[in-house]
């Protein structure tokens, strides 16, 4: 009895085999996989980024850090006035090292120092709005009204006078040559004075004699003009802005012709 052929099937399968070709579902399930992990990797998250709160933290720190390095290392502080031009002029930015007179460190004459002027200078001190000691405290302002900058000229147990026939700033009896800071054009004083300086205070004056109101002119006040040691809030040694004035705040060699004359140095 003749059979008839077995029945062809358009995926290739064959009756006699039973069962069908499942590789059209095997595939369906292989693409629906491979679909549903393109799925998983597009919905993973980005890697994090900082957050608003990441910053504020590391900006706090920063700040924490500056305040710290401001009250006991180095103090920005911006010149107000033109009283020590031309070594300094109005609007510089200096560093002011707190530390110099640390550790057994001594006030020499010459220096330039920022000191706070309460007590000697001015008879109270000023309230400053807590803006305004905030922009000092990052050297965009100069601080309170009781804050000056001024060169040391003669400290404890020196005898200052100024102006004998010559014409010259004495100290101990030792005439200074002034020409590499003074004023071009300024004398070294238009008043006459005679002091001797108490044990732990200063004598100190501007650079610009003219224009500079400093110890001579609180002669005659509670004090006498002298600044007390404690009052130094540390030594000008850099000036850092503008650029163009960037150069460091050396103390004039003409002050060694003084050393070993008398006085006996700053005890703060």
């Amino acid at each position: 009895m003749p059979t008839s052929a077995a029945p062809a099937y358009e995926d290739g399968a064959s009756a006699e085999l039973g069962e069908p070709d499942r590789s059209a579902e095997k595939a369906e399930r292989a693409g629906g996989a491979g679909a549903a992990e393109q799925a998983d990797e597009g919905d993973a998250e980005p890697p994090s980024r900082w957050s608003a709160r990441d910053l504020l933290r590391i900006v706090a720190v920063c700040v924490l850090m500056l305040m710290l390095v401001n009250a006991f290392v180095a103090r920005p502080f911006a010149v107000p006035s033109a009283s020590m031009e031309n070594t300094l002029r109005p609007g510089d930015r200096l560093v002011v090292n707190q530390l110099a007179y640390s550790f057994g460190g001594h006030i020499r004459r010459g220096e330039v120092v920022v000191f706070d002027g309460t007590g000697s200078f001015l008879p109270y001190a000023e309230e400053t709005p807590p803006v305004r000691r905030f922009l000092s405290a990052v050297g965009l302002g100069s601080g309170n009204g009781s804050v000056y900058v001024k060169r040391v000229v003669g400290v404890g147990g020196d005898r200052v006078t100024c102006c004998g026939v010559d014409g010259r700033l004495k100290v101990n009896g030792v005439p200074l040559d002034e020409s590499a800071y003074l004023h071009p054009g300024d004398a070294p004083s238009t008043v006459s004075f005679d002091v001797v300086v108490p044990a732990g205070k200063l004598w100190v004056m501007g650079d610009h004699r003219s224009d500079s109101r400093d110890s001579r002119d609180h002669l005659g006040e509670p004090g006498g003009g002298f600044v007390p040691e404690k009052r130094v809030i540390g030594r000008a040694d850099w000036i850092v802005f503008p650029i163009g004035h960037w150069t460091s705040v050396d103390r004039p060699a003409s002050f060694a012709a003084v050393e070993g004359t008398g006085g006996h140095g700053g005890q703060r």
